[in-house]
Protein backbone atom coordinates (compact mmCIF):
# COMPACT_ATOMS: atom_id res chain seq x y z
CA UNK A 1 0.00 0.00 0.00
CA UNK A 2 2.90 2.47 -0.29
CA UNK A 3 1.89 4.21 -2.77
CA UNK A 4 -1.54 4.52 -2.27
CA UNK A 5 -0.63 5.87 1.09
CA UNK A 6 1.76 8.25 -0.61
CA UNK A 7 -1.38 9.64 -2.67
CA UNK A 8 -3.59 9.74 0.71
CA UNK A 9 -1.20 11.82 2.59
CA UNK A 10 -0.42 13.89 -0.60
CA UNK A 11 3.42 13.72 -0.31
CA UNK A 12 4.07 13.04 -3.98
CA UNK A 13 5.71 15.80 -6.19
CA UNK A 14 3.50 17.49 -9.06
CA UNK A 15 3.72 16.22 -12.50
CA UNK A 16 4.95 18.72 -15.50
CA UNK A 17 1.34 18.95 -16.44
CA UNK A 18 -2.45 17.92 -15.96
CA UNK A 19 -4.35 15.93 -18.01
CA UNK A 20 -7.77 16.80 -18.08
CA UNK A 21 -10.97 15.81 -20.62
CA UNK A 22 -12.05 20.12 -21.41
CA UNK A 23 -15.63 20.18 -23.79
CA UNK A 24 -15.99 22.19 -26.46
CA UNK A 25 -19.53 21.51 -27.71
CA UNK A 26 -22.00 19.49 -28.42
CA UNK A 27 -21.33 15.51 -29.09
CA UNK A 28 -18.52 12.99 -27.62
CA UNK A 29 -16.01 14.51 -30.67
CA UNK A 30 -15.81 17.73 -29.21
CA UNK A 31 -14.48 15.82 -25.60
CA UNK A 32 -10.80 16.56 -25.77
CA UNK A 33 -8.66 17.11 -28.34
CA UNK A 34 -8.31 14.48 -31.43
CA UNK A 35 -10.30 12.13 -29.13
CA UNK A 36 -7.25 12.15 -26.13
CA UNK A 37 -6.97 14.24 -23.12
CA UNK A 38 -5.84 17.25 -23.25
CA UNK A 39 -2.48 17.77 -21.04
CA UNK A 40 -2.77 21.34 -19.55
CA UNK A 41 0.03 23.73 -17.08
CA UNK A 42 -0.93 23.08 -13.50
CA UNK A 43 -1.58 26.49 -12.24
CA UNK A 44 -0.37 28.03 -9.00
CA UNK A 45 -3.44 29.20 -6.75
CA UNK A 46 -4.20 33.02 -5.98
CA UNK A 47 -4.49 33.96 -2.37
CA UNK A 48 -8.51 33.49 -2.73
CA UNK A 49 -7.82 29.61 -4.27
CA UNK A 50 -6.39 26.49 -3.55
CA UNK A 51 -4.84 23.99 -5.85
CA UNK A 52 -7.15 20.49 -5.76
CA UNK A 53 -6.01 17.05 -7.26
CA UNK A 54 -8.98 14.91 -8.67
CA UNK A 55 -8.70 11.66 -7.17
CA UNK A 56 -11.53 10.10 -8.35
CA UNK A 57 -14.88 10.65 -10.36
CA UNK A 58 -18.38 9.04 -10.85
CA UNK A 59 -19.57 8.96 -14.14
CA UNK A 60 -23.01 9.42 -14.26
CA UNK A 61 -26.00 9.71 -17.53
CA UNK A 62 -26.10 13.43 -16.42
CA UNK A 63 -22.75 13.78 -18.23
CA UNK A 64 -24.08 12.10 -21.54
CA UNK A 65 -27.04 14.32 -21.32
CA UNK A 66 -24.28 17.56 -20.87
CA UNK A 67 -22.81 16.60 -23.99
CA UNK A 68 -25.36 15.77 -26.04
CA UNK A 69 -26.62 19.06 -25.71
CA UNK A 70 -23.96 20.95 -25.05
CA UNK A 71 -23.85 25.04 -24.54
CA UNK A 72 -27.68 24.33 -24.88
CA UNK A 73 -28.16 22.42 -22.02
CA UNK A 74 -30.39 23.76 -19.44
CA UNK A 75 -27.68 24.92 -16.34
CA UNK A 76 -25.11 26.16 -19.36
CA UNK A 77 -27.07 29.14 -20.71
CA UNK A 78 -26.65 28.82 -24.54
CA UNK A 79 -22.63 29.28 -23.97
CA UNK A 80 -20.21 28.99 -26.56
CA UNK A 81 -18.05 26.22 -25.30
CA UNK A 82 -16.07 26.92 -28.34
CA UNK A 83 -14.57 29.79 -26.23
CA UNK A 84 -15.26 28.86 -22.84
CA UNK A 85 -14.95 24.84 -22.58
CA UNK A 86 -16.97 23.26 -19.52
CA UNK A 87 -15.90 19.77 -18.36
CA UNK A 88 -17.83 16.89 -17.13
CA UNK A 89 -17.32 15.10 -13.68
CA UNK A 90 -19.86 16.22 -10.87
CA UNK A 91 -19.19 12.85 -8.45
CA UNK A 92 -16.01 14.01 -7.25
CA UNK A 93 -13.36 13.50 -4.54
CA UNK A 94 -10.66 15.59 -4.07
CA UNK A 95 -7.61 16.67 -2.00
CA UNK A 96 -6.25 19.93 -1.83
CA UNK A 97 -2.62 20.46 -3.04
CA UNK A 98 -1.72 23.79 -2.15
CA UNK A 99 -3.80 26.82 -0.20
CA UNK A 100 -3.74 30.42 -0.84
CA UNK A 101 -3.04 33.03 1.86
CA UNK A 102 -6.81 33.94 2.36
CA UNK A 103 -8.03 29.84 2.93
CA UNK A 104 -5.51 28.79 5.14
CA UNK A 105 -7.59 29.56 8.09
CA UNK A 106 -10.39 26.99 6.32
CA UNK A 107 -8.33 24.49 4.33
CA UNK A 108 -4.80 22.38 5.16
CA UNK A 109 -2.80 20.42 1.96
CA UNK A 110 -3.66 16.93 2.28
CA UNK A 111 -7.43 17.73 3.29
CA UNK A 112 -9.75 15.36 1.49
CA UNK A 113 -12.66 16.48 0.24
CA UNK A 114 -16.00 15.51 -1.51
CA UNK A 115 -17.95 17.91 -3.76
CA UNK A 116 -21.20 18.88 -3.07
CA UNK A 117 -22.27 19.62 -6.85
CA UNK A 118 -25.73 21.13 -7.15
CA UNK A 119 -24.55 24.80 -6.19
CA UNK A 120 -26.12 28.49 -6.48
CA UNK A 121 -24.76 31.78 -6.16
CA UNK A 122 -27.01 34.54 -6.35
CA UNK A 123 -30.07 32.35 -6.47
CA UNK A 124 -28.60 31.32 -10.31
CA UNK A 125 -27.87 27.71 -10.81
CA UNK A 126 -23.98 27.21 -11.71
CA UNK A 127 -23.49 23.57 -10.44
CA UNK A 128 -19.76 21.91 -10.61
CA UNK A 129 -19.45 19.43 -13.56
CA UNK A 130 -22.17 21.60 -15.74
CA UNK A 131 -21.82 25.42 -15.57
CA UNK A 132 -18.53 24.99 -13.54
CA UNK A 133 -15.80 22.71 -15.41
CA UNK A 134 -15.72 20.02 -13.20
CA UNK A 135 -13.70 16.65 -12.37
CA UNK A 136 -12.57 15.11 -15.53
CA UNK A 137 -8.84 16.76 -14.99
CA UNK A 138 -5.94 15.95 -12.65
CA UNK A 139 -5.48 19.02 -10.61
CA UNK A 140 -7.56 22.07 -11.08
CA UNK A 141 -8.32 25.69 -8.71
CA UNK A 142 -11.28 25.83 -6.65
CA UNK A 143 -12.08 29.56 -6.08
CA UNK A 144 -15.40 31.83 -4.60
CA UNK A 145 -17.58 29.64 -7.27
CA UNK A 146 -16.86 26.74 -4.86
CA UNK A 147 -16.03 27.94 -1.63
CA UNK A 148 -18.92 31.30 -1.48
CA UNK A 149 -21.65 30.37 -2.68
CA UNK A 150 -25.51 31.07 -1.49
CA UNK A 151 -24.61 27.79 0.61
CA UNK A 152 -21.53 28.72 2.23
CA UNK A 153 -19.06 26.21 0.96
CA UNK A 154 -19.92 23.19 -1.13
CA UNK A 155 -17.11 20.74 0.15
CA UNK A 156 -17.09 18.16 2.58
CA UNK A 157 -14.61 16.92 4.73
CA UNK A 158 -14.09 13.47 4.40
CA UNK A 159 -12.52 10.69 7.06
CA UNK A 160 -9.24 9.41 6.76
CA UNK A 161 -11.58 5.96 6.85
CA UNK A 162 -13.23 6.77 2.95
CA UNK A 163 -11.60 5.60 0.18
CA UNK A 164 -11.68 7.54 -2.97
CA UNK A 165 -14.46 5.79 -4.62
CA UNK A 166 -16.43 5.57 -1.72
CA UNK A 167 -16.02 9.22 -1.43
CA UNK A 168 -17.32 9.56 -5.30
CA UNK A 169 -20.30 7.94 -4.65
CA UNK A 170 -21.24 10.34 -2.29
CA UNK A 171 -22.96 12.33 -4.38
CA UNK A 172 -25.34 9.43 -6.29
CA UNK A 173 -25.85 8.46 -2.96
CA UNK A 174 -26.93 11.29 -1.13
CA UNK A 175 -29.66 12.09 -4.19
CA UNK A 176 -31.07 8.85 -2.87
CA UNK A 177 -31.22 9.61 0.68
CA UNK A 178 -32.87 12.75 -0.36
CA UNK A 179 -35.76 10.65 -2.15
CA UNK A 180 -36.82 9.50 1.88
CA UNK A 181 -36.10 12.96 3.17
CA UNK A 182 -39.49 15.07 3.52
CA UNK A 183 -38.79 17.82 0.31
CA UNK A 184 -42.60 18.30 -0.04
CA UNK A 185 -43.87 21.20 1.42
CA UNK A 186 -46.47 20.31 4.09
CA UNK A 187 -47.95 23.13 5.33
CA UNK A 188 -50.09 26.49 4.03
CA UNK A 189 -47.42 28.52 2.75
CA UNK A 190 -47.35 32.14 5.07
CA UNK A 191 -47.86 34.94 3.32
CA UNK A 192 -48.94 33.25 -0.21
CA UNK A 193 -52.02 32.96 -1.87
CA UNK A 194 -53.81 30.44 -1.02
CA UNK A 195 -57.58 28.93 -3.35
CA UNK A 196 -60.34 27.11 -1.80
CA UNK A 197 -62.74 25.83 -4.40
CA UNK A 198 -65.93 23.50 -3.28
CA UNK A 199 -68.44 21.87 -5.03
CA UNK A 200 -72.16 23.29 -5.27
CA UNK A 201 -74.63 21.83 -3.25
CA UNK A 202 -71.62 20.69 -0.85
CA UNK A 203 -73.69 21.56 3.02
CA UNK A 204 -71.06 19.83 5.15
CA UNK A 205 -69.71 21.86 8.22
CA UNK A 206 -66.22 21.74 7.86
CA UNK A 207 -63.53 22.77 10.02
CA UNK A 208 -59.78 24.60 9.75
CA UNK A 209 -58.28 24.14 13.12
CA UNK A 210 -54.60 25.66 12.20
CA UNK A 211 -52.99 26.96 9.71
CA UNK A 212 -55.43 29.27 7.80
CA UNK A 213 -53.93 32.30 9.04
CA UNK A 214 -50.78 31.82 6.83
CA UNK A 215 -52.03 33.09 3.60
CA UNK A 216 -51.93 36.78 2.86
CA UNK A 217 -54.53 36.28 -0.07
CA UNK A 218 -57.46 33.68 0.13
CA UNK A 219 -59.89 33.17 -3.52
CA UNK A 220 -63.37 31.12 -2.47
CA UNK A 221 -65.31 29.63 -5.27
CA UNK A 222 -68.42 28.49 -4.72
CA UNK A 223 -67.69 26.98 -1.06
CA UNK A 224 -69.66 26.34 2.02
CA UNK A 225 -71.20 29.04 4.17
CA UNK A 226 -68.94 27.17 6.95
CA UNK A 227 -65.83 27.58 4.82
CA UNK A 228 -66.84 31.62 3.99
CA UNK A 229 -67.34 31.78 7.81
CA UNK A 230 -63.86 30.71 8.79
CA UNK A 231 -62.05 32.52 6.39
CA UNK A 232 -63.49 36.17 7.08
CA UNK A 233 -62.18 35.57 10.54
CA UNK A 234 -58.72 35.91 9.17
CA UNK A 235 -56.97 38.78 8.38
CA UNK A 236 -56.07 37.78 4.84
CA UNK A 237 -57.50 39.37 2.02
CA UNK A 238 -60.26 38.14 0.57
CA UNK A 239 -61.22 37.47 -3.13
CA UNK A 240 -64.99 35.88 -4.54
CA UNK A 241 -64.64 34.22 -7.90
CA UNK A 242 -68.08 31.97 -7.60
CA UNK A 243 -69.47 30.08 -10.96
CA UNK A 244 -65.37 29.61 -12.26
CA UNK A 245 -65.60 26.31 -14.44
CA UNK A 246 -61.87 25.16 -15.48
CA UNK A 247 -61.56 26.82 -18.64
CA UNK A 248 -61.31 29.81 -16.86
CA UNK A 249 -58.81 28.68 -14.31
CA UNK A 250 -55.91 30.00 -16.73
CA UNK A 251 -57.48 33.29 -16.83
CA UNK A 252 -57.88 33.25 -12.81
CA UNK A 253 -54.09 31.70 -12.35
CA UNK A 254 -53.05 35.25 -14.48
CA UNK A 255 -54.67 37.45 -12.83
CA UNK A 256 -54.08 36.95 -9.49
CA UNK A 257 -51.07 35.74 -9.54
CA UNK A 258 -49.46 36.29 -12.56
CA UNK A 259 -49.12 33.76 -13.81
CA UNK A 260 -46.97 31.91 -11.00
CA UNK A 261 -49.69 29.45 -9.84
CA UNK A 262 -51.54 29.41 -6.34
CA UNK A 263 -49.44 28.12 -3.49
CA UNK A 264 -52.13 26.20 -1.75
CA UNK A 265 -55.37 24.98 -3.68
CA UNK A 266 -57.80 23.17 -1.81
CA UNK A 267 -60.78 21.06 -2.92
CA UNK A 268 -63.69 20.26 -1.15
CA UNK A 269 -65.88 17.10 -2.38
CA UNK A 270 -64.07 16.97 -5.48
CA UNK A 271 -66.25 14.24 -7.50
CA UNK A 272 -64.52 14.76 -10.86
CA UNK A 273 -60.57 13.75 -12.16
CA UNK A 274 -60.59 16.32 -14.67
CA UNK A 275 -61.32 18.88 -11.95
CA UNK A 276 -58.61 17.91 -10.31
CA UNK A 277 -56.44 17.48 -12.80
CA UNK A 278 -57.22 20.85 -14.11
CA UNK A 279 -56.25 22.45 -10.61
CA UNK A 280 -53.46 20.68 -10.04
CA UNK A 281 -52.25 22.54 -13.01
CA UNK A 282 -52.35 25.95 -11.26
CA UNK A 283 -50.02 24.97 -8.14
CA UNK A 284 -47.19 26.70 -7.99
CA UNK A 285 -43.35 25.40 -7.63
CA UNK A 286 -43.52 23.36 -4.32
CA UNK A 287 -47.08 24.09 -4.09
CA UNK A 288 -50.04 21.91 -2.33
CA UNK A 289 -53.30 21.00 -3.35
CA UNK A 290 -55.28 19.28 -0.53
CA UNK A 291 -58.32 17.10 -1.32
CA UNK A 292 -60.87 16.80 1.47
CA UNK A 293 -63.92 14.79 0.90
CA UNK A 294 -65.10 11.18 1.50
CA UNK A 295 -66.63 10.49 -2.04
CA UNK A 296 -63.93 8.72 -4.84
CA UNK A 297 -63.31 10.58 -8.46
CA UNK A 298 -64.78 9.12 -11.20
CA UNK A 299 -61.85 8.45 -12.59
CA UNK A 300 -57.87 8.45 -12.66
CA UNK A 301 -56.00 12.09 -12.77
CA UNK A 302 -53.78 13.31 -15.07
CA UNK A 303 -51.30 13.79 -13.16
CA UNK A 304 -47.84 15.89 -14.01
CA UNK A 305 -45.40 13.48 -12.62
CA UNK A 306 -42.64 15.86 -14.15
CA UNK A 307 -43.31 18.41 -11.36
CA UNK A 308 -44.24 16.00 -8.99
CA UNK A 309 -40.16 15.06 -9.32
CA UNK A 310 -38.93 18.48 -10.11
CA UNK A 311 -41.28 20.84 -8.57
CA UNK A 312 -41.99 19.08 -5.38
CA UNK A 313 -45.29 19.83 -5.58
CA UNK A 314 -47.29 18.08 -3.16
CA UNK A 315 -50.50 16.14 -3.00
CA UNK A 316 -52.41 16.30 0.68
CA UNK A 317 -55.89 15.22 1.45
CA UNK A 318 -58.13 13.76 4.42
CA UNK A 319 -61.57 13.05 4.73
CA UNK A 320 -62.31 15.69 6.99
CA UNK A 321 -64.15 17.74 8.43
CA UNK A 322 -61.04 19.35 10.09
CA UNK A 323 -59.28 20.36 6.56
CA UNK A 324 -55.96 21.16 8.49
CA UNK A 325 -55.94 17.25 9.40
CA UNK A 326 -54.65 16.76 5.51
CA UNK A 327 -51.31 18.73 6.50
CA UNK A 328 -48.23 18.07 8.73
CA UNK A 329 -45.79 15.01 8.56
CA UNK A 330 -48.55 12.59 10.20
CA UNK A 331 -50.56 12.14 7.76
CA UNK A 332 -47.24 12.71 4.76
CA UNK A 333 -44.94 10.01 5.50
CA UNK A 334 -41.30 9.77 3.12
CA UNK A 335 -39.79 6.74 4.54
CA UNK A 336 -39.96 3.52 3.11
CA UNK A 337 -42.34 1.31 6.00
CA UNK A 338 -40.93 -0.68 8.30
CA UNK A 339 -41.39 -4.38 8.16
CA UNK A 340 -43.01 -3.53 4.82
CA UNK A 341 -42.99 -4.86 1.33
CA UNK A 342 -40.99 -2.21 -1.38
CA UNK A 343 -41.01 -2.42 -4.84
CA UNK A 344 -37.87 -1.19 -7.26
CA UNK A 345 -38.78 -0.67 -10.86
CA UNK A 346 -35.77 -0.47 -12.87
CA UNK A 347 -33.61 -1.80 -9.95
CA UNK A 348 -30.67 -3.03 -12.32
CA UNK A 349 -29.38 0.29 -12.34
CA UNK A 350 -26.70 2.02 -10.45
CA UNK A 351 -29.12 4.37 -8.75
CA UNK A 352 -31.90 1.18 -8.41
CA UNK A 353 -29.48 -0.46 -7.14
CA UNK A 354 -28.27 1.86 -4.38
CA UNK A 355 -32.05 2.45 -3.87
CA UNK A 356 -32.58 -1.70 -3.22
CA UNK A 357 -29.04 -1.69 -0.90
CA UNK A 358 -30.16 1.35 1.54
CA UNK A 359 -33.52 -0.33 1.71
CA UNK A 360 -31.85 -3.60 2.55
CA UNK A 361 -29.32 -1.95 4.85
CA UNK A 362 -31.81 0.16 6.64
CA UNK A 363 -32.44 -0.57 10.35
CA UNK A 364 -35.88 -1.83 10.85
CA UNK A 365 -36.88 -1.09 7.23
CA UNK A 366 -38.84 -3.20 4.68
CA UNK A 367 -38.78 -6.97 4.97
CA UNK A 368 -39.35 -7.95 1.56
CA UNK A 369 -37.99 -5.93 -1.34
CA UNK A 370 -38.84 -6.71 -4.91
CA UNK A 371 -36.44 -5.80 -7.33
CA UNK A 372 -37.07 -5.17 -11.08
CA UNK A 373 -36.19 -4.89 -14.27
CA UNK A 374 -35.94 -6.56 -18.25
CA UNK A 375 -32.51 -7.25 -18.21
CA UNK A 376 -31.85 -10.91 -17.04
CA UNK A 377 -27.93 -10.17 -16.92
CA UNK A 378 -28.64 -6.93 -14.72
CA UNK A 379 -30.86 -8.95 -12.16
CA UNK A 380 -28.53 -11.56 -12.24
CA UNK A 381 -26.09 -8.61 -10.73
CA UNK A 382 -27.74 -6.98 -8.26
CA UNK A 383 -28.92 -10.41 -6.71
CA UNK A 384 -24.59 -11.16 -6.87
CA UNK A 385 -24.18 -7.92 -5.24
CA UNK A 386 -26.77 -8.27 -2.34
CA UNK A 387 -28.09 -11.52 -1.78
CA UNK A 388 -25.49 -11.76 0.81
CA UNK A 389 -26.66 -8.34 2.47
CA UNK A 390 -30.36 -9.17 2.65
CA UNK A 391 -29.24 -12.75 4.00
CA UNK A 392 -27.55 -10.56 6.89
CA UNK A 393 -29.85 -8.26 7.43
CA UNK A 394 -32.75 -10.54 7.73
CA UNK A 395 -34.50 -9.08 3.90
CA UNK A 396 -36.32 -11.38 1.38
CA UNK A 397 -35.32 -10.56 -2.01
CA UNK A 398 -37.19 -11.06 -4.90
CA UNK A 399 -36.27 -10.45 -8.76
CA UNK A 400 -38.50 -9.95 -11.61
CA UNK A 401 -38.17 -9.36 -15.58
CA UNK A 402 -41.46 -7.49 -16.56
CA UNK A 403 -40.54 -8.45 -19.89
CA UNK A 404 -40.00 -11.98 -20.29
CA UNK A 405 -42.08 -13.26 -17.37
CA UNK A 406 -45.54 -14.79 -18.46
CA UNK A 407 -47.07 -13.20 -15.54
CA UNK A 408 -47.58 -8.97 -15.80
CA UNK A 409 -45.39 -7.20 -12.95
CA UNK A 410 -49.10 -6.40 -11.22
CA UNK A 411 -49.66 -9.57 -10.94
CA UNK A 412 -46.79 -10.63 -9.70
CA UNK A 413 -46.67 -8.51 -6.71
CA UNK A 414 -50.24 -9.12 -5.81
CA UNK A 415 -48.98 -12.88 -5.40
CA UNK A 416 -46.29 -11.97 -3.47
CA UNK A 417 -48.29 -9.39 -1.15
CA UNK A 418 -51.52 -11.96 -1.02
CA UNK A 419 -53.82 -9.04 -3.08
CA UNK A 420 -52.87 -6.67 -0.40
CA UNK A 421 -50.37 -4.58 -2.74
CA UNK A 422 -46.61 -3.07 -1.95
CA UNK A 423 -46.44 -0.68 1.07
CA UNK A 424 -44.19 1.56 -1.08
CA UNK A 425 -42.71 1.77 -4.92
CA UNK A 426 -39.93 3.35 -5.89
CA UNK A 427 -39.56 4.34 -9.65
CA UNK A 428 -36.33 4.78 -11.45
CA UNK A 429 -37.58 4.35 -14.80
CA UNK A 430 -38.24 7.89 -16.57
CA UNK A 431 -41.23 6.76 -18.51
CA UNK A 432 -44.84 8.05 -17.85
CA UNK A 433 -46.10 4.42 -18.91
CA UNK A 434 -43.81 2.67 -15.96
CA UNK A 435 -44.97 5.44 -13.93
CA UNK A 436 -48.84 4.87 -14.28
CA UNK A 437 -48.21 1.08 -13.84
CA UNK A 438 -46.38 1.50 -10.67
CA UNK A 439 -49.18 3.36 -9.25
CA UNK A 440 -51.43 0.11 -9.77
CA UNK A 441 -49.15 -1.81 -7.52
CA UNK A 442 -49.53 0.08 -4.48
CA UNK A 443 -51.79 -0.71 -1.19
CA UNK A 444 -54.40 2.00 -0.71
CA UNK A 445 -52.07 3.58 1.74
CA UNK A 446 -48.84 3.09 0.11
CA UNK A 447 -46.27 5.53 -1.50
CA UNK A 448 -44.91 5.94 -5.03
CA UNK A 449 -41.86 7.74 -5.34
CA UNK A 450 -41.04 9.36 -8.63
CA UNK A 451 -37.01 9.26 -8.32
CA UNK A 452 -36.21 9.15 -12.12
CA UNK A 453 -37.51 12.54 -13.65
CA UNK A 454 -39.59 13.30 -16.81
CA UNK A 455 -39.72 16.97 -18.15
CA UNK A 456 -42.57 18.80 -16.78
CA UNK A 457 -45.58 18.77 -18.95
CA UNK A 458 -45.33 15.05 -18.44
CA UNK A 459 -48.80 13.16 -17.63
CA UNK A 460 -49.94 9.66 -16.19
CA UNK A 461 -53.33 8.66 -15.28
CA UNK A 462 -52.54 8.52 -10.97
CA UNK A 463 -55.43 7.16 -8.67
CA UNK A 464 -55.68 10.52 -6.36
CA UNK A 465 -59.13 9.33 -4.75
CA UNK A 466 -56.82 7.07 -2.69
CA UNK A 467 -55.05 10.27 -1.79
CA UNK A 468 -57.61 11.59 0.36
CA UNK A 469 -59.81 8.30 1.51
CA UNK A 470 -56.81 6.11 2.78
CA UNK A 471 -53.48 8.63 2.84
CA UNK A 472 -51.69 7.35 0.03
CA UNK A 473 -48.75 9.23 -0.80
CA UNK A 474 -47.11 10.66 -4.48
CA UNK A 475 -43.53 12.02 -3.68
CA UNK A 476 -40.15 12.95 -6.33
CA UNK A 477 -37.08 14.38 -5.71
CA UNK A 478 -34.47 15.95 -7.19
CA UNK A 479 -30.60 16.68 -6.29
CA UNK A 480 -29.55 16.79 -2.82
CA UNK A 481 -27.91 18.97 -0.42
CA UNK A 482 -24.41 18.91 1.45
CA UNK A 483 -26.54 17.19 4.45
CA UNK A 484 -27.78 14.25 2.23
CA UNK A 485 -23.85 13.74 1.81
CA UNK A 486 -23.10 14.08 5.13
CA UNK A 487 -25.95 11.26 6.23
CA UNK A 488 -24.00 9.01 4.03
CA UNK A 489 -20.68 9.21 5.65
CA UNK A 490 -22.32 8.77 9.11
CA UNK A 491 -23.78 6.17 8.16
CA UNK A 492 -20.64 4.37 6.43
CA UNK A 493 -18.92 5.32 9.22
CA UNK A 494 -21.21 3.45 12.05
CA UNK A 495 -20.73 0.14 9.29
CA UNK A 496 -24.98 0.85 8.36
CA UNK A 497 -23.94 1.32 5.06
CA UNK A 498 -21.59 0.23 2.34
CA UNK A 499 -21.37 3.17 0.07
CA UNK A 500 -18.94 1.60 -2.36
CA UNK A 501 -19.91 -1.61 -3.31
CA UNK A 502 -21.84 0.38 -5.70
CA UNK A 503 -19.20 0.52 -7.75
CA UNK A 504 -19.38 -1.21 -11.20
CA UNK A 505 -16.53 -0.81 -13.28
CA UNK A 506 -13.26 1.44 -12.90
CA UNK A 507 -11.18 2.88 -15.27
CA UNK A 508 -7.68 5.53 -15.72
CA UNK A 509 -8.05 9.04 -17.09
CA UNK A 510 -8.16 7.82 -21.20
CA UNK A 511 -11.11 5.84 -20.58
CA UNK A 512 -13.54 8.46 -19.48
CA UNK A 513 -14.68 8.32 -22.76
CA UNK A 514 -15.32 4.85 -22.66
CA UNK A 515 -17.14 5.08 -19.34
CA UNK A 516 -19.64 7.54 -21.02
CA UNK A 517 -20.44 5.35 -23.58
CA UNK A 518 -21.20 2.36 -21.39
CA UNK A 519 -23.56 4.25 -19.37
CA UNK A 520 -25.39 4.90 -22.91
CA UNK A 521 -25.17 1.03 -23.59
CA UNK A 522 -25.96 -0.08 -20.24
CA UNK A 523 -22.42 -2.61 -20.50
CA UNK A 524 -22.76 -2.11 -16.29
CA UNK A 525 -25.14 -2.42 -13.34
CA UNK A 526 -23.09 -0.44 -11.20
CA UNK A 527 -21.07 2.97 -10.88
CA UNK A 528 -18.43 3.66 -13.22
CA UNK A 529 -15.28 5.52 -11.53
CA UNK A 530 -12.81 7.02 -13.22
CA UNK A 531 -9.24 7.48 -11.38
CA UNK A 532 -7.72 10.74 -13.10
CA UNK A 533 -4.23 10.04 -11.53
CA UNK A 534 -4.16 6.91 -13.37
CA UNK A 535 -3.84 7.26 -16.99
CA UNK A 536 -3.87 4.40 -18.91
CA UNK A 537 -6.05 2.18 -17.17
CA UNK A 538 -8.61 0.88 -19.82
CA UNK A 539 -12.25 0.59 -18.60
CA UNK A 540 -13.63 -2.67 -17.10
CA UNK A 541 -15.97 -4.31 -14.84
CA UNK A 542 -14.97 -5.47 -11.41
CA UNK A 543 -15.80 -9.26 -12.41
CA UNK A 544 -12.82 -8.88 -15.02
CA UNK A 545 -10.64 -7.68 -12.40
CA UNK A 546 -9.31 -11.64 -11.25
CA UNK A 547 -8.49 -12.50 -14.88
CA UNK A 548 -6.88 -8.81 -15.72
CA UNK A 549 -5.14 -7.95 -12.08
CA UNK A 550 -5.78 -10.49 -9.87
CA UNK A 551 -3.70 -8.60 -7.40
CA UNK A 552 -6.63 -6.42 -7.16
CA UNK A 553 -9.35 -8.52 -7.69
CA UNK A 554 -8.27 -10.94 -4.89
CA UNK A 555 -8.93 -7.83 -2.50
CA UNK A 556 -13.20 -7.47 -3.69
CA UNK A 557 -15.88 -8.20 -0.83
CA UNK A 558 -18.16 -10.97 -1.16
CA UNK A 559 -20.30 -10.66 -4.57
CA UNK A 560 -17.23 -8.80 -6.07
CA UNK A 561 -18.11 -5.90 -4.76
CA UNK A 562 -15.55 -2.57 -4.18
CA UNK A 563 -13.67 -1.57 -1.40
CA UNK A 564 -10.82 0.26 0.05
CA UNK A 565 -7.94 -2.31 -0.29
CA UNK A 566 -8.99 -3.02 -3.94
CA UNK A 567 -8.41 0.13 -4.28
CA UNK A 568 -4.86 0.44 -2.61
CA UNK A 569 -3.99 -2.32 -4.61
CA UNK A 570 -4.92 -1.08 -7.39
CA UNK A 571 -2.79 2.24 -7.37
CA UNK A 572 -0.17 0.22 -6.07
CA UNK A 573 0.05 -2.20 -8.94
CA UNK A 574 -0.17 0.28 -11.82
CA UNK A 575 1.72 3.01 -10.30
CA UNK A 576 4.04 1.27 -8.08
CA UNK A 577 7.17 1.27 -10.74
Amino acid sequence: MKVYNQYRAAELDLPEGSWAWNVYGAGAENMGKDDQPELLPIPRPDADQMLVRIDSVGLCFSDVKILRAGGSHPKLYNRDLSREPTRLGHEVSLTVIEVGADLQDRYHAGQRLAVQPDIYQDGKSTAYGYTIPGGLIQYHLMGAEMLDTDDGACLLPLPDTMGYAEASTLEPWGCVMAAYTQRRRLEPEPGGTMWIIGRPGDEREYLFSAGLDAPATIVLTDVPESVRQLVERTSAEKIVRNGIGIDDYQVLVDELTDGAGFDDVILLDPRTATTVGAAAQHIARRGTLNLVGKTALDGLVDTDVGRLHYDYTAYLGGQGPDIADSYGPTRNRCELRSQGTTVFVGAGGPMGLMHVQRAIQQPDGPRTIIATEVSDERLKSLEERLAHLAQSNDCELITFNSRTSETSLHDFVMSVTGDQGADDVVVSVPIAGVMAEADTLMKPDGMLVFFAGVPNGTLAPLNLSAVYLDNAQYTGTSGLTIHDQQQVVDLASRGDLSPGSIVGAVGGMRAAKDGLQALVDGSYSGKVLIFPQIHDLPLMGLDELKERLPAVGAKLSPGDTWNDEAEAALFDSLLGG
